[in-house]
């Protein structure tokens, strides 16, 4: 049942991302578009209250509970970064919007892109750790919780490859080629 609410969360959230920006650019209803997306969290608390559940009915917590937890975390992490990345291409599609500025590719300006990328990798899996440790908590000493630690140390992994990343770009700063400057290689 969990991994078909995680199934159905992801479908529902690209939906109501292309609901929202439909009814906020095609049919320019700005306001009800935004109502259909801030409808995205709900999504999220179905799925934290359904896991509880789950849990709460003695469900043994497995990989499943452990996915829905790391879910959450990267939708709370990402996502509105993903609504804004859709946003710019929407509304430069169908609405005459000015074209998606593409990320820095050289210099400072990379390095700071990389920074608040990981900075938002990062929230999601302490999100996801977080909730994995509540997870823990809720099912007690007398329950098996190595699937929900397993989980946890992917999260480690996955921000500690986050600031690797960042940090290499603040050790060997790309540069651009000979002849072309910061500002020529942005559209």
């Amino acid at each position: 049942m969990i991994v078909t609410l995680i199934v159905v969360c992801e479908v529902g959230f690209w939906v109501l991302l292309a609901g929202g920006l439909s009814l906020r650019y095609l049919a320019r209803m700005p306001r009800a578009g935004v109502a259909v997306l801030l409808l995205e969290p709900v999504l999220e608390l179905v799925l934290l209250i359904a896991t509880a559940a789950d849990l709460k009915n003695g469900a043994a917590a497995d990989w499943k509970h452990g996915l829905a937890a790391v879910y959450i975390g990267f939708s709370v992490g990402l996502g509105h970064s993903t609504l804004r990345w859709a946003d710019a291409r929407f509304a430069h599609r169908f609405a005459g919007g000015p074209p998606p500025v593409a990320p820095p590719r050289y210099g400072t300006a990379r390095t700071v892109h990389e920074w608040k990328t990981a900075g938002r990798w990062i929230l999601a899996a302490a999100v996801a750790a977080a909730l994995l440790q509540a997870a823990a908590w809720y099912v007690g000493d007398g329950g098996d919780v190595s699937s929900l630690r397993a989980w946890q140390s992917k999260m480690l992994w996955v921000a500690g490859i986050n600031v690797v990343v960042a940090l290499s770009y603040t050790v060997w700063p790309k540069s651009a080629p000979k002849g072309r400057g910061e500002l020529r290689d942005q559209p």
